[in-house]
């Protein structure tokens, strides 16, 4: 099985800043594309960040230019650096990845951390 296990998460102030980490481990041969997503509450999950296996990112249009994603695949870890936080990014935070399993070498599966809580506050 494969684990996706997210740290980083807390309560800060409006225009502070946090770094999420996701680490991922278990039977892994290899880690595809790993994002971020969050969810308000009364709110659908959305993407916040996603970045490719060579290093090609995505964003929402409501964290361009505050938050940036990043991996390091020699730690299968990726982080979401967070600055200039406001109260509209109080979520939960989730880490996603497409993974290929050892010994299922021909499937990619996707994979979810539990989530971490940030809240930022006015």
């Amino acid at each position: 099985q494969v684990q996706l296990v997210e740290s980083g998460g807390g309560l800060v102030r409006a225009g502070g800043s946090l770094r999420l980490s996701c680490a991922a481990s278990g039977s892994i041969f290899s880690l595809n594309d790993m994002g971020w997503y969050r969810q308000a509450p009364g709110n659908q999950r959305e993407l916040v960040a996603r970045i490719s296996k060579g290093g090609s990112t995505t964003y929402a249009d409501s964290v361009k230019g505050r938050f940036t994603i990043s991996r390091d695949n020699a730690k299968n870890t990726v982080y979401l650096q967070m600055n200039s936080l406001n109260p509209e990014d109080t979520a939960v935070y989730q880490c996603n990845a497409l993974v290929v399993r050892l010994g299922f070498e021909w499937t990619m599966q996707e994979y979810w951390g539990q989530g971490t809580q940030v809240t930022v506050s006015s």
